[in-house]
């Protein structure tokens, strides 16, 4: 789900472990759920990972994709 997230740790070679050390998870295994997306990331570790990784939450965590088509909306 955070396709972002993984491409930014791989690119700089950050571990699955090194992550998980910086939210004060226990293991990978657990690291992995979030990035996954079977369990989302609370605020404070967005923030957590935003600070380490030197990037604004925004960057990391948000798709700034805009939709091929256009949804119309009446008021």
């Amino acid at each position: 789900m955070y396709e972002n997230l993984r491409s930014i740790r791989n690119a700089r070679n950050i571990s699955a472990l090194d992550m998980a050390e910086v939210l004060g998870l226990q293991t990978k295994a657990a690291y992995y759920k979030k990035e996954s997306g079977n369990i989302r990331f609370s605020l404070e570790e967005a923030g957590k990972i935003s600070k380490f990784l030197g990037m604004p939450i925004e960057d990391i965590f948000f798709d700034n994709e805009v939709a091929k088509t256009e949804t119309n909306h009446t008021a």
